[in-house]
């Protein structure tokens, strides 16, 4: 044991939670979830990403780090239409469909086959909207927001993983500071689980369910694996996927989107920073365990803060948390040039913010990606043949 171990928990549970609880608030406040709810919502997160990653670290013996969906939350804070009842049950048919990946072989094989420029335009398509109103909300409040930009650019040349948090704690000093921010309301009482009833709407379980698992698997677990891998671990898929999933369809019950392996908070427990033997690093996961825990105890309070911030803070910090995701996404949308046209409409499509028939439009990107891609296929297939 080192105090390494637990200062890297530590760290990494702390770049999770506060790079990005703001999106979670906005997700939360775009299905019309009340104040017990959102706080169900957060704590529920808390709990799966304490039992998972605790879970996981110590069966394995591997530094298994869990996260929420960040990309999920975006995903979500930009749909519009969908009740939190309904928003409950498209939690569970994306959790239900990681546990299919990790128990089913060929439905795991059918969204490999789903290729995954498309899958990225997507994301990017929902990502740049959070990303433009960090510069929106520059025109209304630019002493506030170009200082907090100003400081992301400088410290992420240090080091990246910090830079949202150092942007969070310096707008937290600039609006209470300023007295920009409303009075608190909150106080530390521990927080309450709230169970919400799930309604099983088509428009929601397409619009939003199964584009949530396709982001989620994408954006959020392969990158997750990649970091274990390239950190010389071999990571367990299926019962990593399975206890994911499981965790998720049961905390969607009270609020929360999906559970899924981090990737940047992941980074920071799976280097020798974290302890020099890498047969030991899994005793991170117990430490972030704990952290979660606490965070779990007080999100109550944690959101009441949150809350409190002016309008243009919380969107500086939402966008600036989703700036690595973006540019990620949009490489990958952008890297096979023979999917480079049907990638674009896709983002394009997504971007819009296109509803038909009550479905959003990360559905109608992805269809889009992929008509068009199936087009673009059928004309060389024709050409050889003529």
């Amino acid at each position: 044991m080192r105090l390494s171990i637990i200062t890297s928990a530590v760290v990494a549970a702390l770049v999770g939670f506060g790079s990005t609880i703001a999106i979670i608030i906005a997700a939360a406040q775009a299905v019309g979830a009340d104040a017990a709810q959102t706080t169900s919502w957060v704590a529920a997160l808390c709990l799966s990403m304490a039992a998972t990653s605790g879970i996981l670290s110590v069966r394995y013996r591997i530094p298994v780090v869990t996260a929420w969906s960040t990309p999920g939350a975006a995903l979500i804070a930009a749909s519009t239409g969908i009740s939190i009842h309904a928003a409950v049950g498209s939690f569970l048919l994306a959790g239900g469909f990681v546990v299919l990946t990790a128990f089913v072989k060929p439905f795991g094989r059918l969204i490999e086959r789903i290729p995954s420029s498309i899958a990225a335009a997507m994301l990017a398509g929902v990502l740049i909207r959070f990303v433009t109103a960090v510069f929106e909300s520059a025109q209304s409040a630019p002493g506030l927001v170009l200082p907090l930009v100003a400081v992301f650019l400088v410290v992420r040349l240090v080091n990246p993983a910090l830079a949202v948090l150092a942007v969070l704690f310096l707008g937290l000093v600039l609006a209470f500071g300023g007295g920009l921010a409303q009075p608190l309301t909150s106080d530390l009482s521990l927080s309450s689980l709230t169970f919400i009833t799930p309604s099983w709407e088509p428009a929601a379980l397409i619009g939003l369910g199964l584009p949530l698992f396709i982001v989620t698997m994408a954006s959020q677990n392969l990158p997750g694996f990649a970091v274990l891998r390239a950190s010389g671990y071999s990571p367990p898929t299926r019962p990593i996927l399975a206890v994911t999933g499981l965790s998720s369809l049961v905390t969607a019950l009270f609020g929360a989107h999906t559970s899924n392996l981090a990737a940047i908070s992941a980074a920071i427990c799976t280097g020798p920073d974290t302890h020099p033997d890498p047969a030991k690093r899994w005793q991170v996961g117990p430490f972030y365990a704990l952290t979660y825990l606490i965070f779990a105890a007080f999100s109550a309070a944690l959101i009441g803060l949150i809350a409190a911030l002016p309008a243009a803070l919380i969107k500086t910090v939402a966008g600036l948390a989703l700036i690595g995701a973006f540019l990620g996404a949009l490489a990958s949308a952008l890297s096979d040039e023979a999917k480079r046209f049907p990638a674009v409409l896709t983002l394009a499509v997504t971007a819009s913010g296109l509803t038909l028939f009550g479905i959003g439009s990360a559905f109608w990107g992805l269809a889009a990606g992929l008509i068009a891609l199936a087009l673009d296929s059928l004309a060389v297939w024709v050409r050889k043949r003529s």
